[in-house]
């Protein structure tokens, strides 16, 4: 008996053409394809390339340290000398910084770019947990990019604020300013027209003599009597519709009755002189910096000559 011939127990696929590889699986069959030349030179590069790499980088493990490869070169080396190169130039904006007046840094637009870029890093360091990632802040935390400041916006008063803190028992200089509690001295209905007439300054409430009176005689010595509030005394402006705490008339009565007063840290006691300055000319930036005011000089050119 002769024996099959092997070529003759191939099967082709008739679509294709192409052979199958004579088995299968749940009248499941493969088609023997094979790789696309491309495919396999660049496989075949791959391993060339990994061979090269273990010879030159460093790439097997051992019990306390990798190869090193012939190239001497390691992740650690070069963070080593980015991070040396960034101390460097920190170092140098540091220096600038230390001997310029918070007040003419807006003289130094160079200088106060790469101040901005400092205090954006020491700004979601120090300050996101109360004042937000993007410095919206939240019910009781100031929103740093509006406009409304109680002690005044520039970068002076800005510098002041972060410096001493806002009324921060360790501090004496701290920013300090306190509204009493009405609360026991006002009826229920007091307080509601009160309110009302705080919410009349922008335009959410209506005006009524009863809150006309009592704000003129308990608040108007602090807040104006047309609500434009006194950054010298850190009393809120009224009229601008920005509210620490709500706007609603419930928030403003239980304000009224009970208020609330925050409290931000001395930041001196935690922060270098530099950082701080990087902090202020970041939340300067922010979108609600303002001016310096115009006794104020405006220049390192106007002040003392320097470029």
């Amino acid at each position: 008996m002769m024996a099959n011939n092997p070529a003759d127990t191939k099967r082709i696929d008739e679509p294709t053409g192409t052979e199958f590889v004579g088995h299968e699986w749940d009248g499941i069959e493969e088609l023997n394809t094979p790789l696309p030349r491309w495919w396999l030179w660049l496989f075949y590069i791959t391993i060339v390339f990994a061979i090269g790499y273990v010879i030159l980088y460093p790439a097997w493990p051992m019990l306390d340290r990798g190869t090193e490869g012939t190239l001497g070169w390691t992740s650690r080396g070069q963070l080593a000398e980015e991070m040396s190169a960034a101390d460097m130039a920190r170092s140098g904006l540091r220096e600038q910084l230390a001997v310029v007046d918070i007040e003419k840094l807006a003289g130094r637009p160079e200088l106060l770019q790469q101040a901005v870029a400092g205090g954006a890093a020491a700004f979601k360091v120090n300050c996101v947990q109360c004042h937000g990632a993007g410095a919206a802040g939240s019910p009781g935390y100031p929103n740093l990019n509006d406009d409304d400041w109680l002690w005044g916006g520039d970068l002076k008063a800005i510098g002041t604020s972060i410096t001493h803190g806002i009324r921060w028992a360790g501090s004496e200089q701290t920013r300090s300013s306190m509204m009493p509690a009405f609360g026991e001295a006002f009826s229920p209905a007091q307080i509601n027209a009160l309110a009302e007439q705080v919410l009349s300054f922008s335009g959410s409430g209506k005006a009524n003599a009863t809150g006309a009176q009592l704000f003129a005689d308990n608040c108007a010595a602090c807040h104006g009597a047309d609500g434009s509030g006194d950054r010298v005394q850190g009393a809120p402006a009224l009229g601008d519709a920005i509210w620490l705490y709500g706007g609603t008339r419930q928030d403003i009565a239980r304000q009224i009755s009970a208020p609330r007063h925050g409290v931000m840290p001395e930041w001196s006691q935690r922060l270098d002189p530099v950082t701080i300055k990087m902090l202020t000319a970041y939340v300067h930036s922010l979108g609600g910096g303002e001016d310096l005011p115009s006794s104020a000089p405006a220049t390192m050119a106007e002040s003392d000559g320097q470029p």
